[in-house]
C-alpha cells in the first residue's frame, strides 16, 4: 500500500469517528435537551423528526452530487453541516427555543445523509485498490466516535456542564479533524464521466433488475432490521434508560456508553469472526444477540439487568449494517447500484425511523414502542441466510465459507456508478453506520 493510500485510509477513519463522536454528544445530552426545553416525549419525537426531514434530503441528494462533483466536496460540505448543527443545537437549548434544536437536527441529518454516502464510496474504492475489507473497520471508527462522544457526554452531565458549552467544545474539535483529514481525501473520484445514460454499469437500464432480486430484498430486510435496532439506540437510549427504568441522566448516559463500547468492540472483531464461522452463522448470531439484549431492556423489570442487556444490543447491532452491505456488492450483476439500494435503506431505517418511536412512545412509552424494534431484529434472524456468500467463491474473494469477507473484485473502477441518480428506479445507494 503506497504512502498516499495509507494518508487516505487514515483520513477515512478519522472522518468516520467524527460524526459518531458528534451524534453520541447531543444523544447523550437529549435527557437535559428535553427538559431545557420542557418538551414530552411526542413533542422529542416531532424535534427529532427535524433528524428525519435533514437525513432524507441527504440522502437524496447525495448520488447526485457525488455523480456531478465527487466525493470529497460532498465529505467536506457533509462534515462542514455537522459541525455546524452542534452549535446550532446548543444554541436552540441555551435559549428554549424547540425550532432552533430542530434546525440542528436537520442540518445534522442533512451532512450525515449525504457526507456518510460519500464516505462509503471512499471507503469502497479503498477496497478496491487494496483488496482487502475495510468497511467494517471504518464503521467501527464510528462506533468508537460514539464511545468516546458518550464518555465525554457522561462527564458533561455529571459535571452538569451546560449543553451549549459542551456541544460547542465538541464542535471545536470535530472542525479540526476535518481541517486535518480533509487533505487526504483525494479530487475526482465517484465523478460520473465516462459512463452514459444506457451503460450497463450505470444506467437506468441496470437499475430495473435489482428492484427484481429477491435475494437483494431479503438483504435489504437484514439491513432495515439491524440498522433500525441502532439508530433506535442512538437517538432513544438515554431517555429509555431514564423513563423507562427510573435511572438518573448520568446512568442513561453510562448505559449509552457501553452500547457504544459494544458496538464497537464487535465491529473491530466482526473480520476475525466472519472468517472463521461464515458471514450468514455470524449474522444470525448478531441479530439473536441484539433480539435478547432488545427483549431484556424491554420486559425486565430489574434496572440492572436491563443495563446490562444493553451490551447484547449493541453487540448484536454492531455487524448487522456492513457485512449486509458486503452481502449486497457481492449478491450478484452491478455490485454498484446494489450496494446502494441496500446502503439507502440502512440510512433511512437508522436516521429516518427512530424519531417516529417517539410517537409510539407517547402512547405506549418508550419500552412499549421499542416492541416494534425488536420484532424487526426477530425477523432478520430467518433472514440472516440470505447474507451468505454466493455458491463457489467469486474473483477476489477466497475460498471456504459463507462469510469471506474479502472484498468482490467487481467493485467498479469509479464509485459514481455505485450511486444511482436520486430518482432512478433503482432510488437508492447509501453506504454504512
Amino acid at each position: 500500500m503506497d504512502l498516499a493510500t495509507r494518508r487516505r485510509r487514515r483520513s477515512l477513519f478519522l472522518l468516520f469517528l467524527l460524526p459518531g463522536l458528534s451524534i453520541s454528544s447531543w444523544v447523550t445530552r437529549t435527557p437535559d435537551i428535553r427538559d431545557a426545553l420542557g418538551a414530552s416525549t411526542g413533542q422529542m419525537g416531532l424535534i427529532l423528526f427535524g433528524l428525519s426531514v435533514g437525513s432524507m434530503l441527504g440522502i437524496l441528494s447525495s448520488g447526485a452530487l457525488v455523480a456531478r462533483y465527487g466525493t470529497r466536496p460532498v465529505v467536506g460540505l457533509g462534515t462542514v453541516l455537522v459541525v455546524v448543527s452542534l452549535v446550532t443545537i446548543g444554541m436552540g437549548t441555551l435559549s428554549g427555543a424547540a425550532p432552533v434544536v430542530t434546525l440542528g437536527l436537520a442540518l445534522f441529518g442533512a451532512g450525515m445523509g449525504s457526507g456518510e454516502v460519500a464516505l462509503n464510496v471512499e471507503g469502497a474504492e479503498i477496497e478496491r485498490i487494496t483488496g482487502r475489507a475495510v468497511l467494517p473497520a471504518l464503521h467501527g471508527f464510528f462506533s468508537l466516535g460514539t464511545a468516546i462522544g458518550a464518555t465525554l457526554g457522561i462527564v458533561c452531565t455529571a459535571t452538569r456542564l451546560p449543553v451549549q458549552w459542551h456541544l460547542l467544545a465538541v464542535a471545536s474539535v470535530a472542525a479540526v479533524i476535518l481541517i486535518g483529514a480533509f487533505g487526504g481525501i483525494p479530487a475526482g473520484v465517484g465523478r460520473r464521466e465516462a459512463a452514459g445514460p444506457g451503460t450497463a454499469d450505470g444506467g437506468a437500464g441496470a437499475a430495473s433488475p435489482v428492484w427484481r432480486d429477491t435475494r437483494l430484498l431479503l438483504i435489504g430486510g437484514v439491513v432495515l432490521a439491524m440498522a433500525l435496532a441502532e439508530g433506535a439506540a442512538n437517538d432513544w437510549l438515554p431517555l429509555l434508560m431514564v423513563d423507562g427504568h427510573g435511572l438518573d441522566a448520568s446512568l442513561g448516559s453510562v448505559m449509552y456508553a457501553g452500547f457504544a463500547a459494544a458496538m464497537a468492540t464487535g465491529r473491530f472483531s466482526g473480520t476475525v469472526l466472519v472468517n472463521r464461522f461464515g458471514r450468514a452463522t455470524v449474522m444470525r448470531a448478531s441479530a439473536v444477540s441484539g433480539a435478547a439484549g432488545l427483549a431484556l431492556v424491554i420486559f425486565a423489570g430489574n434496572p440492572v439487568l436491563a443495563g446490562c442487556a444493553v451490551l447484547l444490543w449493541g453487540l448484536g447491532a454492531s455487524l448487522g449494517f456492513p457485512l449486509a452491505l458486503s452481502a449486497a456488492g457481492e449478491s450478484g450483476p452491478n455490485p454498484a447500484a446494489r450496494v446502494s439500494l441496500a446502503s439507502i435503506i440502512g440510512y433511512t431505517a437508522f436516521l429516518v425511523g427512530p424519531p417516529g418511536l417517539g410517537f409510539l412512545g407517547e402512547h405506549y412509552g418508550l419500552r412499549g414502542a421499542m416492541v416494534v424494534v425488536l420484532v424487526c431484529v426477530i425477523g432478520a434472524i430467518f433472514l440472516a441466510p440470505a447474507v451468505g456468500s454466493r455458491p463457489g467463491p467469486r474473483d477476489g474473494e477466497r475460498a471456504g465459507g459463507d462469510g469471506d469477507a474479502a472484498v468482490p473484485q467487481a467493485v467498479p473502477e469509479t464509485a459514481a456508478q455505485d450511486i444511482p441518480e436520486a430518482g432512478e428506479a433503482a432510488g437508492g445507494r447509501r453506504p454504512a453506520p
